[in-house]
């Protein structure tokens, strides 16, 4: 019966990976095909047009192409199951592709400011735009839209933090798009061509801000960080519905590729057997999971109550207690 339930988890964790890596592949494809025909709009209509700002925001979304073609890749290596090298899984290749898309927008928006401060305080001789790159940035900020909803609905479906941040950069453009509609209109209306410029300055603060943003994301789970108090508040809770387990201590939470991995320590009677205490660890985790989604993989270690063991790591109740009255 043991054997059974471990081949059981064992496939359900194989069948919720390979479902997030069909739908990280979907989702790639329409972000892959979708910024491939806006990025070249855009490039081929701000070089005909005389637009700084709208090849700009076509080279941000040529960094979009990018990104959807290494989310295919990655796709394909979260779907691998653990091996002898990775007993983790390869999940945290999302991660590290997302920290990789931080710094190919943070390249894009500094390549961008230094041509547009170059054009601003250099006095470069431009000429104002023309009509079509006005109707272009309109038909992109339309397909952005498309592309972000469809991102984040397929992220919030597969739990995928890489998807949830193309479709946080992807939500930006839109708003990009429209700052460089609006420059577009004035430097038009005013025949004033450095206004494109200065769009396009604003642009790339933008992209570099959005950047800063997504790596700090990606740092935060590369570091086993961001399990926040209210998470650490329903592992007690679970342990505490539990009869005879007692003192969670020392619990570790790490996310990978939006799984949850848990390590706790509790402590149970010690006239236990070793079966009885096997079967409170079991409910531990069972209750566990009834109250935080996601779980892959949880390690719950028995203690005989007392033991007053040193703990280096992890968080134990005492941490999330109000402080005694007169205490500091």
């Amino acid at each position: 019966m043991l054997h059974n339930t471990i081949i059981m988890k064992h496939d359900l964790g194989d069948r919720e990976r390979l479902d997030k890596a069909r739908i990280i592949k979907v989702a790639s494809l329409t972000a892959l095909f979708g910024n491939l025909g806006l990025a070249a709009m855009k490039i081929t209509t701000g070089i005909l047009s005389g637009s700084l700002a709208l090849i700009g925001a076509g080279v941000d979304t040529s960094v979009d192409v990018l990104i959807a073609a290494m989310a295919l890749f990655v796709s394909r290596i979260i779907a691998r199951p653990a091996d002898e090298s990775h007993p983790w899984g390869h999940g945290r290749a999302e991660t590290v592709a997302t920290a990789l898309l931080s710094f190919m927008l943070f390249f894009a928006g500094s390549q961008l400011i230094l041509s547009a401060g170059r054009d601003i305080f250099f006095g470069a001789e431009r000429d104002v735009p023309s009509f079509p790159a006005l109707i272009v940035t309109a038909i992109s900020i339309m397909g952005k839209l498309l592309l972000a909803t469809s991102q984040y609905l397929l992220g919030k479906k597969a739990d995928s933090p890489m998807l949830k941040a193309n479709a946080k950069n992807m939500s930006a453009d839109v708003l990009l798009s429209v700052g460089v509609l609006v420059g577009l209109g004035l430097s038009m209306l005013f025949d004033i061509a450095v206004i494109d410029s200065w769009a396009a300055l604003a642009v790339g603060v933008w992209v570099i801000k959005a950047a800063f943003g997504i790596f700090l994301e990606a740092n935060t789970e590369l570091m086993d960080g961001g399990s926040s108090k209210k998470y650490y508040s329903r592992v007690f809770d679970a342990v505490h519905s539990v009869a005879e387990a007692g003192k969670p201590h020392r619990v570790r939470m790490r996310r990978i590729a939006g799984f949850w991995a848990i390590d706790i320590d509790i402590e149970v009677p010690s006239r236990l057997t070793v079966t009885e205490a096997h079967t409170i660890a079991r409910k531990v985790e069972r209750a566990i999971k009834a109250r935080i989604e996601n779980v892959y993989d949880i390690m719950v270690h028995v203690e005989p109550e007392g033991n007053q063991e040193t703990e280096s790591f992890g968080i134990s109740e005492e941490n999330f207690l109000p402080p005694a009255p007169g205490g500091s």
